[in-house]
């Protein structure tokens, strides 16, 4: 890779194109730190689309940083609930409390001193440091690692530790320091756009002359990634009682995993597979008498799990107790509208079982 400078209008044509071509966005009216990374972290792990409404429902509810402060973790999750990622909306809650209570309310102005906040990293704090404050650092996400990628044919993995360093050192070399916020809108743009993982659109793309993918006709091989670890296996089985009045049992999860402070049915968890017939006992010794009314599974893709999750939906015949730890009763409606929920147990919710059960 040869050293490639603004000098060579990369920069320039870029900002040129993103001026024409730029999407609308809520939070490319401001340059208000708090809402600049509000975005970004629900943006992570998020397509635009999808998470633009989210965005508006949080600046809704939590106008200014003080209000995200003194909101319950509760709310946060609630509000958060679809998202995934569940730790970005705890970081955020976190970071929050952290800047109005201990930074007097005051966001942290350099790159520096934004790294230094939870749930903040290299791309977050560069993009709330360029955007919010004008300072010369650039963004480097998955839209402008596929563009520099093929700009200057990279052949290292950019998930590897010299790759990293390369992707780097290239998204500096062409930063416009003068119009850093700028310039790194487009880049992500441009990413997004026209410069696409399958089906570029390099017919219309502002940088085609400069692109070395393109002239070797092998903009496809770009970027190069190594390989991911297979995803584990992880067996998840949920017990739904089905109470009178339309009422169920649910437990919060305390434990520190990706599912912290939320809300399930009783859950047993696996790394093998538990048969139907050795898993009623367990049930039956937790809960009493019952009737199994219907065993219903879903499989679950995580980024880094697979979860082979198996609801049993079943009639108590005594009562709504159970000799597990913090479990109780809900109604059916509540849980939906006011607990916040696992995508899992949403799509398990949303399935016609439940309301064949639990609607009279």
């Amino acid at each position: 890779m040869g050293k490639i400078g603004i000098d060579e209008g990369i920069s320039e044509k870029l900002r040129a194109w993103y001026e024409i071509n730029k999407r609308s966005m809520p939070w490319r009216l401001t340059q208000e730190p708090y809402k600049i990374w509000l975005s970004e972290v629900i943006l992570q792990q998020t397509q635009v689309v999808q998470g633009t409404p989210y965005f508006e429902k949080f600046i809704s509810e939590f106008p200014t940083l003080k209000d995200l402060a003194e909101a319950s973790e509760d709310k946060v999750l609630k509000l958060w609930q679809g998202l995934g990622y569940y730790s970005r909306a705890r970081n955020l809650l976190y970071t929050a409390r952290f800047i109005h209570f201990e930074l007097m309310g005051v966001f942290p102005k350099t790159y520096f001193e934004l790294l230094k906040l939870k749930g903040v990293g290299e791309y977050t704090a560069a993009a709330i440091a360029s955007i919010s404050y004008n300072e010369p650092v650039a963004v480097v996400d998955g839209n402008v690692i596929r563009v520099i990628s093929r700009l200057f044919k990279i052949d290292e993995p950019f998930n590897s530790g010299k790759g990293k360093k390369l992707f780097n050192e290239a998204a500096y070399q062409i930063l416009d320091k003068n119009q850093p916020a700028q310039h790194n809108q487009a880049m992500m743009e441009l990413g997004s756009l026209v410069c696409r993982p399958q089906n570029p659109d390099c017919n219309n793309c502002p940088l085609a002359e400069h692109c070395l993918a393109l002239k070797d006709k092998v903009v496809l091989n770009y970027p190069v990634k190594l390989k991911k670890t297979s995803s584990k296996k992880l067996y998840f089985n949920f017990v739904v009682p089905v109470l009178d009045d339309r009422k169920t049992l649910i437990t919060k999860r305390t434990g520190n995993d990706i599912w912290k402070n939320m809300y399930t049915f009783p859950l047993y968890a696996s790394e093998e597979e538990i048969k139907e017939m050795k898993f009623i006992p367990t049930i039956r010794e937790d809960f009493g008498d019952f009737e199994v009314m219907k065993v219903s599974k879903i499989k679950h893709i995580l980024s880094h799990r697979v979860i082979h999750a198996t609801f049993y939906i079943i009639a108590l015949k005594e009562s709504g107790q159970s000799k597990k730890n913090n479990i109780f009763e809900v109604e059916i409606n509540r849980l939906v509208e006011f607990y916040s929920l696992p995508r899992l147990i949403t799509k398990f919710m949303e399935s016609k079982d439940v309301s064949i059960y639990f609607i009279k």
